[in-house]
């Protein structure tokens, strides 16, 4: 398990230029487990007794005690991904804003790859297109990017309010930056649905490296226990 100093700061990079950084984490696996133990005082038993309640809290689905814990990320984000995160309504989010500071001439999302519409799935994608077409692809990507840009800074340069100036940029690609909260709790089932095969790849990114980076080091048996009964449903 790694300590809480070790990991506060951490910054793992995501994406063409997006991250995520840990900025705070309250409890751990003993907290989890002396939550479950309130009415006992929330004493340990050791390790083994310690965490084999975590196990069985997490296969029969006792999920308060994980509420106990909580994790503060601040993460660099295209659009793209961030319209899909902010349907997880129990994090708890703060945006930067396009009102306040300017965006820069590359905050703009550059795929590496460009997938081809899934055949069987109205939502999901499947296979990549050739190389020649995603080179050209991303030749026009990048050009419809430098003039919506050259556009917005026409747009402030003859004194036009930030806030309206940044209709000329390319919506859904745009990086924002979030502080962004949640529980322990709330994080596994996040973690559940994005880290799945089907999640759209600019999620799912973003769920791994919270997951493998933070959680998992963090708190270990929790991570354990997840994969054993959620990742690979072992519940019986």
């Amino acid at each position: 398990m790694s300590t809480k100093n070790e990991l506060l700061g951490k910054r793992v990079e995501v994406l063409d230029q997006g991250w995520v950084e840990l900025q705070d984490i309250m409890g751990d696996d003993l907290a989890i487990v002396n939550a479950a133990r309130v009415s006992f005082l929330g004493e340990s038993k050791g390790g083994e007794a310690d965490k084999k309640l975590l196990f069985y809290l997490l296969r029969h689905r006792h999920t308060s005690p994980f509420e106990m814990v909580e994790f503060k990320f601040r993460v660099r984000a295209p659009v793209i991904t961030w319209w899909q995160w902010a349907r997880h309504r129990t994090w708890n989010f703060n945006a930067q804003s396009g009102r306040y500071t300017p965006f820069q001439e590359n905050d703009f999302y550059t795929p590496q790859v460009w997938r081809k519409q899934a055949k069987d799935n109205k939502q999901a994608s499947e296979g990549q297109v050739d190389r020649q077409t995603g080179e050209e692809l991303t030749r026009e990507l990048i050009a419809h990017y430098e003039k919506g840009f050259a556009l917005y800074e026409q747009a402030l340069a003859v004194g036009v309010a930030r806030e309206q100036a940044r209709l000329f940029l390319p919506g859904f690609s745009l990086y924002y930056t979030w502080v962004t909260k949640v529980d322990a709790h709330n994080l596994l089932h996040f973690l559940s649905l994005r880290m799945a095969p089907d999640a759209q790849e600019e999620i799912r990114v973003y769920a791994q490296a919270i997951y493998e980076h933070f959680l998992k080091p963090a708190l270990p048996w929790t991570a354990e226990a997840f994969e054993k009964y959620v990742l690979n449903n072992q519940y019986a």
